[in-house]
């Protein structure tokens, strides 16, 4: 009868700690991706630095912070592994 009860108050959460982790590396990605955006200020508002339209910042910075989402929605769709209770 007692163990019934610790089943019953046991809280089942929706994602498990593997989703956790893996929410926080996709976290790190796409934070990642906004750095990588960072520069290419030109030293005053006169001047033109064509460094802003480098590849870094146009091409791969966006794919690396999609890419980061992406791994969000399959942090948070993965199926959970089942423990298992003894």
């Amino acid at each position: 009868m007692a163990k019934k009860k610790e089943e019953i108050q046991k809280a089942d959460f929706a994602l498990g700690k593997e989703n956790y982790r893996l929410l926080i590396i996709g976290f790190a990605i796409i934070i990642l991706g906004f750095i990588l955006m960072i520069g290419g200020k030109a030293k005053s508002p006169q001047e033109f630095n064509p460094e802003i339209f480098s590849f870094r910042r146009i091409t791969l910075a966006p794919m690396v912070v999609l890419a980061g989402f992406i791994f969000e929605i399959y942090a948070i769709m993965k199926k959970p592994k089942e423990e298992v209770q003894e």
